[in-house]
Order: C-alpha cells, then sequence, then structure tokens
C-alpha cells in the first residue's frame, strides 16, 4: 500500500474582495495538510473562520487564490473543470449539514444518482444504493421521499449517497448541526463504522468540541491558519 496521502494542500491561501471594493479580506492564510487512509480529522473554529471556504477548496467546489490540492497523489487545480467534476463523482463524497436531497425522487433514487451520473448501470447503482440504505437502518423508507423522512432520516440518506462511489475520503461539513443529541450520537458512530468498514478518510467541521474530541486528529482554524 502506498504511504502517499489521500488527502494533501499545500500553502494554501483564498482571498475575497471585501464590500467596500477598496481592498481583499485574506480568509486563508497559508494552509499545509495531510490526510492518511483510514483517519478522521477533526476542524474546528468560530464562525466566519473559513472552516466551509477550506473544505469547499479541498473538496474542488472552489479553487484558491494560491497553493495546492492533491488527492491520492493528483494535483487537483491542473485538470479542466470537467475532468475536476470527474475526480470529484469518484474520490469524494461530501456531507453537508443541509441534506440537498432532490425532493422529486425518493431516498434510493438520490442514493444512485453519483454512480447513475459516473455511468454505471441502472441495476447495479440500485444494488449499491439498497445496500448503503440497509446499513443506515433506511432499508424500508427507500420509496419515501425527502418530504417524508424526519431530519436524522434525511441524513441518513445523504450519508449513503455520499458513499455510493466508494470514494477515499468523506467532507463532512457540520452533519450533525441541525440534529438533536440522540440522532447527533447514532450519525457520528455510523461516521466511524465506515470508515472502519470501507477504509476510508474523514475531514470533519464542526463547532462543538465533543464531537471534535472523538476524532483521530483536532485542527483549529484560527487567523487563517491550522494550529
Amino acid at each position: 500500500m502506498s504511504n502517499e496521502p489521500v488527502l494533501k494542500c499545500i500553502d494554501l491561501k483564498k482571498n475575497f474582495k471585501s464590500q467596500s471594493g477598496s481592498g481583499e479580506l485574506q480568509i486563508l492564510r497559508g494552509i499545509d495538510l495531510e490526510i492518511k487512509l483510514g483517519e478522521v480529522v477533526a476542524i474546528e473554529g468560530s464562525s466566519g473562520s473559513g472552516k466551509s471556504t477550506l473544505l469547499h477548496i479541498l473538496g474542488g467546489l472552489d479553487r484558491p487564490t494560491s497553493g495546492d490540492v492533491i488527492w491520492d497523489g493528483q494535483s487537483i487545480y491542473s485538470h479542466d473543470a470537467d475532468h475536476l467534476a470527474e475526480l470529484r463523482n469518484k474520490h469524494v463524497g461530501f456531507v453537508f449539514q443541509f441534506h440537498h436531497l432532490l425532493p422529486e425522487f425518493t431516498a434510493i433514487e438520490n442514493v444512485m444518482m453519483p454512480a447513475l451520473i459516473r455511468g454505471v448501470s441502472q441495476s447495479e447503482a440500485k444494488k449499491r444504493a439498497a445496500e448503503l440504505l440497509t446499513f443506515f437502518g433506511m432499508e424500508e423508507r427507500e420509496y419515501h421521499r425527502p418530504s417524508q423522512l424526519s431530519g436524522g432520516e434525511q441524513q441518513r440518506v445523504s450519508m449513503a449517497r455520499a458513499l455510493t462511489n466508494r470514494p477515499s475520503i468523506i467532507l463532512a461539513d457540520e452533519p450533525t448541526g441541525n440534529l438533536d443529541e440522540k440522532n447527533t450520537e447514532v450519525i457520528l458512530n455510523l461516521l466511524f463504522e465506515l470508515r472502519d468498514l470501507e477504509n476510508l478518510s474523514v475531514i470533519l467541521i464542526t463547532h462543538e468540541k465533543e464531537i471534535a474530541g472523538k476524532c483521530d486528529t483536532l485542527y483549529s482554524l484560527q487567523n487563517g491558519v491550522l494550529i
């Protein structure tokens, strides 16, 4: 097995134009980070510190002002937008605070979607989706639409969808932010179980110190740098 990190970033910087238009705000000031296979990393920080911005750049959803992001040895920002989208669909699974499920589709159809986009056959995509929904205890809710599911159930479907293409890393942005204590514990336990079963890595953005303390490594994003 290669010792190459699953994800690595080098001197990431991100600037935004100030609202007045008179200058730039430096949100990320030079981030270096390496994530190993099977590692669960938490990144905490105050609201507005740039946590979500960092996660979006690590996941190829936004480009840095300077610096580089590497997945499995590949520099992702050297690719055009279409190739990057293909790489993202293959290597990365996203879980957000708001589940972003497609309301007109059932749970199993939502979970199938990334595989269908990748070109997997309907039957293979459906088999994988059914297996994942069973793992998350959602086998009896496969044909329910998001509006028919509770918040905790919707987040389980969202996590199943993130795993459809067997990614090497999960990027989770406040995945339990809208859940009660019981559902938060369930989701976190499932996340760690998945790490072991699927041998994947996880970056978890959170503002809850109790959650962060359960992870293998904890970083704090302060003044644009990781501590």
